[in-house]
Formats: C-alpha cells, structure tokens, sequence
C-alpha cells in the first residue's frame, strides 16, 4: 500500500515559506500550487506569487489593487470585510501577479537611456563622473560609484545632468533617482537633491556618434526643451 505524506503539514508555516521563496521563477510556483489543494492553498493565502513579482520588478509596489471586469470594487465594498471577500481577493491577486511576472519576463522592462552627455559641473572627473549614474548600485570596480557636482553658494542655482535616450521616439513610463548613501562617511548621510524636474527634448544641431567623453556644460544653449515637468520635491531620508 503506497502512503503518500504532505510535506507542509510536517514543517513549521516559516519553514515552508524559506523553502518556497527559494523558488525564482514565476511558473514553478504555479506548478506547486497545482500539486495539491493544500499547497494551492498556502500559495495563495501567503501571497508567495505577489511576493515574488514584487521582487523582481519592484515597481509594482506602487499598484493598489487588483480588479477583475467581473468583480468590481464596488460589489467587494457592500459585502465587507468577510473571510469570503479576503480569499476572492488572495485568488485575484494570485492570478494577476502570475500572469504579470511572466508577462514582463517575456517582454522585458528596456532602459531608455543610452548614455550621458554632460553635468553642469563635476567635483572630481572621472571619479564621480556622470557616468556612474548608468551603473546599477552604489560600487563599481571596488570602489563608491556616484556623481558629484562642484556645488554652488546659491542653493537656488540648479544642477542638470543631461542624457541621451535609446531611440529616436521612446515611452517612458517611469524614472528612478538613487541618492548616494556615503556609507564610508560617520553616520552614513544621504546626498539627496531638494527637488528634480524632468525635461525632454532634441538638440538644436545633430551630435556625434558616439558621444565620447561627456562635459561640463549647463547645455541649455544646445537643446530645445519641448517638455518641462513641474518640480518634485525628494524625501530627504
């Protein structure tokens, strides 16, 4: 007679967690949710494919719910807080994370920048050249990896970094900004800007390609701006 045992109802809940979340690739937690009801169900009610797609692309903190055409946030809102109302949604959330993770792994997120053209001014070129800011990460070649300007007395007085963009006509749907954290400085303090504007636009006579070095240059004078964000103040943490 074959005995067939469940691992998760032997290990502790955190046991089971540390060996699911070793699991990288969305489809291999889908499989392990088909395996039996009771691993669907901890998949599912421990969010581990939500999880997941959090992790690897975690730009989509920002999403506040997920909503299907067949059940609107009204109809959740009339039936409240109910055991019913919070799996319905664990499900959702189970199936749109999966399909979404696997969606961007087939077409991945593009960088839209190709590469730097120049800061209105640099403290100590090349070590904290604007060409750290194309790096992933705060290191590079073991050592800090940062831009630094020369500073100004007039802190009215902005700094630009200008670059140039992957293609003629891009859709940018998001930029990140990492403020350096001087982690080899007493309390490790945060370089932040008060506040960044975006602006786009096309140079007002045709670069080289390649660039070369990228210069110290406001480059107002050799750009059309054709659009100018409001300015967003940055969190000073």
């Amino acid at each position: 007679m074959e005995i067939r045992m469940d691992f998760l109802n032997w290990l502790d809940h955190e046991t089971s967690m540390k060996i699911l979340g070793c699991l990288q690739d969305p489809p291999d937690l889908v499989r392990v949710s088909s395996v039996s009801r009771s691993w669907r169900h901890f998949v599912i009610a421990n969010g581990l494919c939500k999880q997941l797609c959090l992790r690897m692309f975690p730009h989509f903190r920002r999403v506040y719910c997920v909503i299907e055409p067949t059940c609107g946030i009204e109809k959740a809102l009339e039936v409240g807080r109910s055991k019913f109302v919070e799996w319905e949604t664990l499900k959702r959330e189970h199936k749109a994370y999966a399909f979404l993770a696997q969606g961007c792994l087939l077409f991945p997120f593009k960088e839209c920048i190709l590469d730097a053209i120049s800061a209105s001014s640099t403290d100590d070129y090349p070590v904290e050249s604007i060409r750290n800011t194309l790096l992933q990460g705060d290191h590079s070649e073991g050592r800090p990896s940062y831009w630094s300007s020369k500073g100004q007395h007039d802190i009215a007085v902005p700094e630009t970094l200008v670059y140039k963009l992957a293609a003629d006509i891009c859709v940018i749907t998001e930029i990140n900004i990492q403020p350096f954290q001087a982690y080899f400085q007493r309390d490790s303090p945060i370089y932040s800007a008060i506040s960044v504007r975006f602006c786009m636009g096309h140079p007002k006579c045709p670069m080289g390609d390649p660039l070369g070095e990228p210069l110290d240059d406001t480059a107002d004078d050799k750009f059309i701006w054709t659009y100018s964000s409001p300015e967003f103040p940055m969190a000073q943490v």
